[in-house]
């Protein structure tokens, strides 16, 4: 059996969907090693949420906006993630637009958001989103 794609869909140099372990599996497995930046951030946190790994995601939110805790939608299909534009503000502050795709009970849900990152510690960290 071939080994898993990413759930975030980042392809590879041939344009070939990169192997979760060769992509956001590396950050979800070790805690110690951080994403390089806020799109592989994001990207990580979008395969945690389709693999349900709430200690990542919790890990990865700043703190000052961070949950106690977190649940996952009872039943929720992921099916995508588009990436629409990545910018760094400074060294501190980066922006990720993203659609991510879903459905839910047979329904079809699409979340357009601006999200902002911050880097804290050392770590790119999610601070907030909004709706686009």
């Amino acid at each position: 059996m071939p080994p898993a794609p990413c759930p975030c869909g980042r392809l590879d140099s041939q344009r070939q969907p990169l192997q979760l372990a060769k992509c956001c599996g590396r950050y979800l497995e070790h805690a110690e090693l951080a994403a390089p930046d806020a799109e592989s951030l994001m990207r990580s946190r979008y395969s945690a949420y389709v693999l349900q790994r709430p200690a990542y995601l919790l890990m990865t939110w700043h703190s000052s906006t961070r949950p106690s805790s977190m649940a996952f939608e009872s039943g929720i299909k992921w099916l995508g993630l588009e990436v629409r534009r990545h910018r760094y503000l400074d060294d501190a502050h980066a922006q990720v637009e993203f659609v991510a795709r879903s459905s839910l009970a047979g329904r079809a849900v699409r979340q357009h958001e601006l999200s902002q990152f911050v880097r804290e510690g050392g770590h790119w960290t999610y601070l907030s989103g909004q709706m686009v």
